[in-house]
């Protein structure tokens, strides 16, 4: 990623520090969320996304398009420090359980075969098979090239809702140019 410049940087900082301690949480928070958020829609745009298994429709509520559902944008604040981060993946309530996204943005899977527990039979093809052989597949990364392609975008992103929101504030922004601006 090239370098990003934000001119007025230490007036940013300066500004930051004059603001009360929970304003100044909820600017950065939503600042960086907005930053998330455009990593999050081309994450989004390059999910794979194919038909889903019987079984894993039946044991996790899966359906097609699940996994590109659960990315989703969080953030937290722990003392003075404040975080934004891009999710995908995990039971989430109410909706499919995607357990395997990992595997899928960065392993992929070897072929193997896969038998039922306890000497159960699996339902799949529409009928009861003792095992079935799991041709394997690659990884299909989507998270990461979209964090490679945006940097640029999110930290203008961040810096533009920061001075937006500073001036709704009532204070002068215009020593702070973001980068989107000329």
């Amino acid at each position: 990623m090239a370098d990003v410049f934000v001119k007025g940087g230490k007036e940013l900082d300066e500004f930051l520090k004059r603001l009360p301690s929970k304003i100044e949480k909820n600017i950065l928070r939503s600042a960086l969320r907005a930053g998330a958020t455009v990593f999050k829609a081309d994450a989004v745009a390059k999910c794979p996304s194919g038909p889903t298994a019987t079984e894993n429709k039946r044991l996790y509520g899966g359906y097609e398009g699940a996994l590109r559902d659960s990315i989703r944008v969080t953030t937290r604040h722990k003392g003075v420090a404040v975080s934004a981060s891009l999710k995908a993946g995990g039971k989430r309530k109410g909706k499919a359980d995607v357990w395997y996204a990992h595997i899928i943005e960065y392993t992929g899977a070897k072929a193997h075969e896969i038998t039922g527990q306890h000497r159960s039979m699996l339902f799949f093809g529409g009928r009861f098979v003792r095992s079935v052989n799991h041709p394997g597949m690659n990884a299909r990364p989507f998270m990461r090239p979209s964090f490679h392609k945006n940097g640029r975008r999110s930290i203008q992103a961040v810096a533009a809702f920061i001075k937006r929101s500073l001036t709704k504030k009532g204070l002068d922004t215009s020593a702070i140019n973001t980068g989107d601006e000329e």
